[in-house]
């Protein structure tokens, strides 16, 4: 499709920066009602299996056992809010980011899924996760830590 506009509108639309897209907006199948009514149910499911709470039911344990990973080789920094964590590795000097990709595909393998950006390693589990699954995920990625270079 095309739109046709005046030279006026075009120019308002260009005057962001160069790698900013021009014109943010919704695709014609946006307001699907069908994607609307499966939002709806989802959010029905959410309630009654009570997940909205249950990030803020295991927000301490997942903390505890996150923060447990300090003082693991090239671990500067840990983070979290609720159920997101993050843990900040140390960048290899000129390499950076091999040492958080080297986790990722160790991660992998060991069949946990991690996300990084930059030397940083990103989690935000599912709201269904279980106590013995955290524990999991953090003794892999523990144990993952320590094999770095």
């Amino acid at each position: 499709g095309a739109v046709l506009v005046t030279s006026e509108i075009h120019d308002a639309f260009m005057q962001g920066p160069e790698h900013v897209i021009e014109f943010m907006h919704g695709y014609t199948y946006s307001g699907n009602p069908v994607a609307a009514a499966a939002g709806l149910a989802t959010l029905e499911t959410y309630k009654q299996e009570g997940l909205l709470t249950r990030g803020a039911e295991l927000a301490k344990y997942w903390e505890d056992a996150l923060h447990s990973l300090k003082g693991l080789p090239h671990v500067i920094d840990i983070r979290n809010l609720g159920l997101i964590g993050a843990v900040e590795l140390e960048p290899i000097a000129g390499a950076p980011t091999k040492r958080a990709f080297a986790a990722f595909v160790k991660a992998y393998e060991a069949g946990i899924l991690i996300r990084t950006t930059g030397d940083i390693i990103a989690m935000s589990p599912p709201l269904i996760i279980e106590k013995a699954q955290i524990d999991t995920l953090i003794g892999t990625l523990g144990g993952i830590l320590k094999t770095l270079e």
